[in-house]
C-alpha cells in the first residue's frame, strides 16, 4: 500500500510538472523548476516519514520506552523523531537521487530506506535524552 501511496505521489508530481511547464514562452521554467522539486521533496519527505515510522516501531529501545508511555505520548514521540529525520533527509540526497527515485521504485526504496537508516538513530537518541 506504502509502495502504491509514494509511487501514485511521484506520478501526480511528474504530471504537475509538466503542468507548470506547459504553455508560454518557458519565462517561468526556473520558477516552475523550483515548484516541482519542492513537490518531489514534499513527496520524498512524506516516504521518508512514514518508512521512520516502521522502522521505530521495529528498534528494541522504542519497545522498552514505549511501554511506558500512552498513546499520545508515543506518537509526540514519533513525530518529533521522524520530523527529525525527514529534515535531515534532504542534506543526505542528491538531486539526481531524486530522479532516479522518481523512475525507479526499487530505487526510491532502497534511497528511503537508506537515508532513514542514516537518522533515525542521531534522531532518536537526541529526543530521548
Amino acid at each position: 500500500m506504502k509502495k502504491l501511496l509514494v509511487s501514485t505521489a511521484m506520478l501526480a508530481t511528474l504530471a504537475l510538472t509538466g503542468c507548470a511547464t506547459s504553455g508560454g514562452a518557458n519565462t517561468n521554467a526556473g520558477t516552475a523548476i523550483g515548484t516541482a522539486n519542492e513537490i518531489g521533496m514534499n513527496v520524498f519527505k512524506a516516504a521518508i516519514d512514514n518508512q521512520c515510522r516502521s522502522q521505530i516501531e521495529k528498534q528494541t529501545a522504542w519497545r522498552v520506552a514505549s511501554v511506558a508511555m500512552t498513546e499520545a505520548q508515543q506518537e509526540a514521540v514519533k513525530t518529533n523523531v521522524c520530523g527529525c529525520v525527514s529534515e535531515q533527509a534532504p542534506q543526505q540526497v542528491t538531486i539526481v537521487e531524486l530522479g532516479n527515485a522518481a523512475i525507479d521504485s526499487s530505487y526510491r526504496t532502497q534511497l528511503v530506506t537508506r537515508v532513514v537508516a542514516k537518522s533515525l538513530q542521531t534522531c532518536y537518541a537526541s529526543f530521548t535524552k
